[in-house]
């Protein structure tokens, strides 16, 4: 039976090293543990913060629909999703992504399949908010992390 995964959405930050530590305690056989974190970025000094919502509930079940997925293609061990909402700073953690497995292509893989499908199916929503006080338009996917999500189909 393969593991379940763990996902939470949250306004709150993350420990990246805690995470990891939860994780790797609970998955006995692991051999490589990758982690993907992404942050805000600050597009060269002129975002301040972005502005995250999600849909409560379907966000959850997408995001665990398809960490299952990424367990059982890639033979995980264990996976932890996490997402954050609300107001985010540049160079604040927005996602983390943790995949564990016997050996190394299989955590790389299944860590990437998994962003890649939450850049573009998992139901949230990004506005920028600028340096000088001015808000901008809600982040639509990119046709670079559509392309992304494709491969793998």
């Amino acid at each position: 039976m393969s593991p379940a995964p763990t996902i939470r959405v949250q306004r709150e930050d993350f420990d990246l090293q805690t995470e990891v530590d939860r994780l790797a305690k609970a998955a006995p056989g692991v051999g490589a543990i990758v982690t993907f974190s992404g942050l805000c970025r600050d597009e060269g000094g002129t975002l301040a913060a972005l502005e995250l919502e999600h849909y409560p509930g379907m966000a959850e079940a997408e995001m665990t629909r398809v960490a299952t997925l990424a367990i059982e293609r890639f033979g995980l061990l264990g996976l932890t999703a996490i997402h954050r909402f609300g107001r985010i700073s540049a160079k604040e953690n927005i996602v983390l992504v943790i995949a564990c497995a016997p050996h190394r292509q299989a955590a790389f893989d299944g860590a990437n399949f998994v962003m890649d499908f939450l850049k573009t199916s998992a139901p949230f929503w990004k506005k920028e908010h600028f340096t000088d006080g001015s808000a901008g338009d809600w982040v639509s996917a990119k046709d670079a992390d559509e392309k992304a999500r494709d491969k793998w189909k």
